[in-house]
């Protein structure tokens, strides 16, 4: 499992890890999908998670999630990770995790890496913590 603070953008389902729903937004319609950004967190850090079909009903805040096989990459200019096609998002337990704000992953600013243009590295940061959702303090 990867901690969420070393999670970077790629076109590939390879990201497995375990994190807490902090908050969720609007449920809305991508095309004929339903679909729901939503804020989740580890120790480590947070990122935006993209719900889809089922997944915005079932999951709530406080939900302990293990995504297995998911991808972080770009969805409609927003940085987010989620299951994917191949992955899956499963409850696994509920209201007990630790976790952390800050930063966010989805707010950092992401480069191709000079060396390997097949990879990114963080080139800035637009926001140590969420703009879409308010922190909770």
């Amino acid at each position: 499992m990867i901690s969420l603070k070393d999670i970077v953008p790629a076109a590939t389902n390879t990201i497995s890890t375990q994190f807490i729903l902090l908050d969720k937004g609007n449920i809305g319609q991508d095309g004929k999908e339903t679909t729901c950004l939503a804020l989740v967190a580890d120790e480590s850090a947070s990122v935006h998670f993209q719900l889809w079909g089922d997944e915005c009903h079932f999951f709530e805040p406080g939900d302990i999630i293990r995504l297995t096989n998911g991808i972080f990459s770009y969805h409609r200019s927003n940085l987010v990770l989620r299951a994917g096609k191949k992955g899956r998002a499963e409850k696994v337990g509920e209201f007990n995790m630790l976790f952390v704000e800050t930063p966010n992953m989805s707010e950092i600013k992401w480069a191709n890496d000079p060396t390997n243009p097949r990879k990114f590295v963080k080139e800035a940061v637009l926001s140590s913590h969420s703009r879409i959702f308010p922190t909770l303090l």
